[in-house]
């Protein structure tokens, strides 16, 4: 079946890689993407809606609907946040976002790019890690078809990417030994978007997909 998904966080590394992968996937028919700022792409199955506040979307609850699944990517660094700044944008973004869409889209399927070493338990000692469990958990019990968090190491680019920074072109550049060394710890980004797809078209028996399980499913 021809799937239509939401992507988040198109502007940035991750989601833009997701969202190259879904623009030449034959299993995609349309891409929304929902950005605070606008993405220079023009493509038949692509569309644009910005929003410039996640904690605000009635205005465009309506351009919401219609869509089988969310490749929820958007995120932010924890470097120089304290706490309640870092739970602001990683657990109440995400969490009012998802609440609002899955109760415009029965039926979907919304899958969650958290991070490996993400603390399920909530208690640990590693502030970004407790944040996104709470963030896992939380999502696990909205009323979606089904939910799934990502848990991806170390990733490679899609050809063609623009939102790669300095630091991350030059690190590039040790990929390959990277891989070499520790293959079990690194993904591509193709292979983390098709693992998306292959949720909501085939399902997966796990809730939180680590490494492993991204590379596995991406290959069904």
């Amino acid at each position: 079946m021809k799937i239509k998904v939401i992507i988040t966080g198109a502007t940035g590394m991750v989601g833009e890689g997701i969202l190259l992968h879904c623009l030449d996937n034959p299993d995609i028919e349309q891409v929304l993407i929902v950005n605070r700022k606008h993405y220079d792409r023009q493509h038949p199955k692509l569309k644009e809606l910005l929003v410039p506040d996640f904690m605000d979307l009635a205005k465009v609850a309506q351009q919401l609907t219609g869509y089988d699944a969310c490749f929820f990517c958007a995120g932010v660094s924890s470097v120089g946040k304290k706490e309640p700044e870092y739970t602001h944008l990683t657990y109440d973004l995400t969490l009012n976002f998802a609440q609002t869409i899955a109760g415009l889209n029965p039926g979907m399927v919304f899958t969650y790019v958290s991070g490996s070493h993400t603390d399920s338990t909530e208690k640990g000692s590693t502030m970004w890690a407790r944040v996104k469990g709470r963030t896992e958990n939380a999502l696990f019990k909205l009323p979606f078809k089904k939910a799934y968090a990502f848990r991806p190491g170390i990733m490679k680019p899609v050809d063609g990417q623009q939102s790669l920074n300095g630091v991350y072109r030059w690190f590039m550049w040790l990929y390959p030994v990277v891989n070499f060394f520790a293959p079990k710890s690194t993904l591509t980004l193709n292979e983390v978007g098709q693992a998306m797809i292959n949720c909501v078209t085939k399902g997966y028996p796990k809730s939180v997909l680590e490494i492993d399980d991204i590379r596995a499913l991406s290959q069904e």
